[in-house]
């Protein structure tokens, strides 16, 4: 801090200054002439320049060079405050070019500013011949200034000064009534500004630097410069100061919004919202909305949430859970006062403030502030809106119902009318003719539609239109309701797929046509039998998208800050450009088990596609444990292909390769419980296959390792019973038995078949001890778990007994002494029997 003089010390020291003061004054115009002549013409030259667009006149732009001059030259804090107020006066910040405020900066730099906010914070005014408001208005109006040029944005500097900011505009007094702030900004800085005009007019015939610092008052101490607190060092960095909790009682509506404009700009920053996050923003924006700060509500709400509605937003959530959850219920509680043309104003405001999912916040408190919200939103929907209107009023009940369902919607009645409404959106906007260019505000408003048709298919398309029950589990939606409901979702999505049929390959990188993607895909998960032959003329469409960005491999930022800021599932890593597949692989799973479709996706060379997947995946998954169902489904997808393809299979190098992958992944697999169902379609696809081999008695290495794999693989699934009992699936594949059931039949029939195609199968089943561990367990056990498993299990030592006289030596023998499982195979007794 600067030392504070006593008052007989600046009374004596007066007539010392006054003298150093002329001697100041007359180096100043020696060095002026000496040193900056070629200076003061290039400098002119921009002022020129700037002047011009500015409007000034050719007397104002050469006081604005001498200003600028001085600026540069200045020797203390009091020269550079005067040239600055002189600059203010002549040109206010907001109307300063780029140029110029770049030569501002050079000359001042962010130090100054930084001083002047920790100075007045401090109460240290005094001693700087400055009121603490004045202080507060130079400092936040120059970095305001600075501010506005995107390359100061980042600087050290200024983000060094944030936390300052905050405290400003959260920890002063109450706010005051409106117009209450602008009048006191003048009265504050009422002396400043007369000796500023003073110094205008004194400075164009006494020198700049003099005349500005007469203006000024003489704010300076023994050196002439501004206090600065120890902490702030040499740097003048605010991030290291302590500022005591005493700073002024009130701040005035231009200061703060001279503060908000720096921490808008820092926010407009790439790495911005990051920066604000991580120096309390959240925290202190909070408080001064619950405290009535001022501008708290025009500038700070907005300002959150800028900071909600993109990456940080799970980070902002995490961090201050608490105070973010009680602005949302003073917004929720705002809102349901507000008047209907208040509440169309707060609509986009609070869709930003709701928790993203899986947040640790009470899921119950939540949903009582969106039964709240739900309350005052259901006559605005009800009522008569104007198309730029509804929008925000779709956008904010998507969110309502990603944050708890239909349950708090309301009746049925309303809630078919909410999804007619989004979809009558949806067909309004999309039905235009080819070409029709969609606004960003209206992008946003179908978006939103589409989530709640999402939430609608949900559930009312689980059952299907025909099978449905007679209460649907939407809300309690009738039989005929339901029905209704599908049909106007049956349109949008006819209206969906027209649109994404005019996309051009050239926006493939638009987030609204992912956002569209994405909405179809979801209809398609869940009914593929309507719009039948609109889809399959849709695959090439579908299947180059998703193509299109597997070969992009995740350069697709925009769609990465799409998923971030729409909260889409649980991608919070990034883009990776597999997500259009993963979204479309229900729909491929049920398209490739139908001909005509499977005829069309094999034309579009889909399996490759799906391998190229699912080897990108598994170099990812390999070193994690964590389960990805949709490996699963693209397995399935391609054991549709297996299955119904042979040849298709025999030919195509991608299956090859796909076999390579298997033969890498299914030892992994089996040493990793979590991911059981993925090794069971793993080794189904790798005995599927096998099938298929042309037999030679010379068989790949890799290959054998694989089937080897498989038996032990399969091996595990059963233990027997005491021997009075069945027997009983193993603990490792209990917990997953459901899925994975279906997979260990089609597994050993798959085995079977392989003995029959392949014979040096056999020797391996004999090698793994597979045959004797079926034999043992069904021995020792009175039947299997379930009829199936009985049949698969069977049928492969039908094949076995058939092809290998060893296997039918063995497995006669243990059926003749066998009281358990084996008695009740019928079929098997008779190719055991046979010689």
């Amino acid at each position: 801090m600067m030392e504070t003089n006593g008052q007989e010390e600046r009374s004596g020291g007066k007539e010392e200054e006054k003298s150093g003061t002329e001697e100041e004054k007359n180096g100043a115009e020696e060095e002026e002439k000496s040193g900056a002549e070629e200076e003061e013409k290039s400098g002119a030259e921009e002022a020129e320049k700037s002047g011009a667009e500015e409007g000034l006149s050719e007397a104002q732009r050469e006081v604005l060079e001498r200003c600028l001059r001085a600026l540069k030259h200045a020797k203390n804090d009091s020269h550079t405050l005067a040239a600055l107020l002189l600059i203010t006066r002549l040109c206010p910040a907001n109307q300063l070019d780029r140029s110029t405020l770049r030569r501002i900066f050079e000359a001042v730099g962010l130090n100054l500013p930084a001083r002047l906010l920790v100075t007045a914070i401090r109460g240290s005014g005094e001693s700087s011949g400055l009121a603490p408001n004045e202080l507060l208005s130079l400092g936040a109006a120059l970095l305001a200034a600075l501010s506005t040029d995107p390359d100061m944005a980042d600087k050290p500097q200024l983000l060094a000064t944030v936390p300052v900011l905050l405290q400003i505009l959260s920890d002063h007094g109450p706010n005051r009534q409106k117009g209450e702030g602008a009048g006191e900004r003048e009265g504050a800085g009422e002396g400043t500004r007369e000796g500023a005009e003073k110094g205008t007019e004194e400075g164009t015939e006494e020198g700049t630097e003099e005349g500005a610092r007469k203006g000024a008052g003489e704010a300076k101490n023994s050196d002439g410069n501004l206090a600065t607190p120890e902490q702030n060092g040499a740097n003048g960095s605010t991030e290291s100061a302590s500022p005591t909790p005493r700073p002024p009682s009130k701040v005035d509506g231009a200061i703060a919004a001279d503060c908000y404009q720096v921490l808008f700009s820092v926010c407009a920053a790439p790495l911005g919202p990051e920066q604000l996050l991580n120096r309390g923003t959240v925290r202190a924006l909070c408080r001064a909305a619950e405290r009535g700060q001022t501008l708290s509500g025009e500038k700070g709400v907005p300002l959150l949430g800028c900071l909600l509605a993109g990456r940080t937003k799970h980070k902002a959530w995490s961090k201050n859970p608490a105070e973010l959850f009680e602005l949302l219920a003073k917004l929720a509680a705002d809102f349901t006062r507000a008047s209907d043309k208040e509440r169309l104003d707060l609509c986009p405001t609070l869709a930003r403030f709701w928790p993203p999912v899986g947040s640790e916040l009470d899921a119950e408190r939540v949903k009582d502030v969106a039964r709240q919200v739900w309350g005052a939103l259901r006559p605005m929907l009800q009522s008569r809106l104007r198309p730029e209107q509804i929008g925000r009023v779709l956008v904010l009940a998507a969110c309502l119902l990603d944050v708890g369902g239909w349950d708090e919607a309301g009746p049925p009645k309303f809630c078919c009318l909410l999804v007619n409404r989004a979809c009558v959106e949806v067909r309004i906007n999309l039905e235009e003719p080819p070409g029709n260019q969609l606004s960003p505000e209206l992008q946003q408003t179908l978006t939103g539609c589409y989530r709640i048709m999402e939430a609608a298919m949900e559930q009312a398309c689980v059952s299907g239109p025909s099978p449905a029950p007679a209460s649907s589990s939407v809300c309690g939606l009738s039989l005929q309701q339901s029905q209704q409901v599908l049909g106007v979702l049956h349109e949008a999505f006819s209206a969906v797929i027209y649109h994404l049929q005019q996309v051009d390959p050239s926006r493939y990188g638009d987030p609204f046509t992912f956002a569209t993607f994405r909405s179809l895909c979801s209809w398609l998960a869940e009914e593929t039998s309507c719009l039948k032959d609109e889809v399959v003329a849709l695959l090439p469409f579908l299947i180059g998208y998703c193509r299109s960005h597997m070969s992009d491999g995740g350069e697709r930022t925009g769609l990465s800050d799409w998923m971030d800021q729409m909260s889409v599932g649980d991608e919070r890593a990034g883009w990776t450009g597999q997500e259009p597949l993963r979204y479309l692989l229900p729909a491929l799973c049920h398209l490739s088990a139908e001909d005509g479709p499977r005829e069309r996706l094999l034309a579009l060379d889909a399996p490759r596609l799906l391998v190229d997947f699912l080897s990108r995946s598994w170099s990812s998954l390999k070193e994690a444990s964590g389960r990805d169902p949709s490996l699963e489904t693209a397995c399935s997808t391609l054991l549709n292909v297996v299955v119904t393809e042979p040849q298709r299979v025999r030919s195509d190098p991608c299956f090859r390769a796909l076999q390579t992958l298997l033969t890498e992944a299914l030892p992994v697999l089996m040493h990793k419980p979590s991911l059981l169902v993925l090794a069971a379609n793993f080794c189904t696809l790798s005995l599927m296959m096998g099938r298929l081999w042309t037999p030679s008695d010379s068989v790949d290495s890799a290959h054998r390792r694989l089937f080897s794999c498989s038996l032990r693989f399969l091996r595990g699934a059963l233990t027997s019973g005491s021997g009075s009992g069945p027997a009983t699936v193993s603990p490792a594949w209990d917990r997953c038995w459901d899925e994975a059931a279906e997979l260990w039949r089609l597994s050993v029939q798959a085995l079977g078949s392989c003995v029959r195609t392949q014979p040096w199968t056999v020797a391996l089943i004999r090698d793994e001890n597979w045959l004797q561990h079926a034999l043992a367990t069904l021995s020792q056990s009175t039947a299997l778990p379930d009829d199936e498993t009985r049949r698969a299990l069977e049928e492969a030592l039908c094949a076995m007994a058939d092809r290998c006289p060893l296997c039918r030596r063995d497995i006669h023998s243990a059926m003749t002494t066998d009281k358990g499982g084996l008695g009740c195979m019928s079929s098997l007794k008779r190719v055991a029997a046979a010689k």
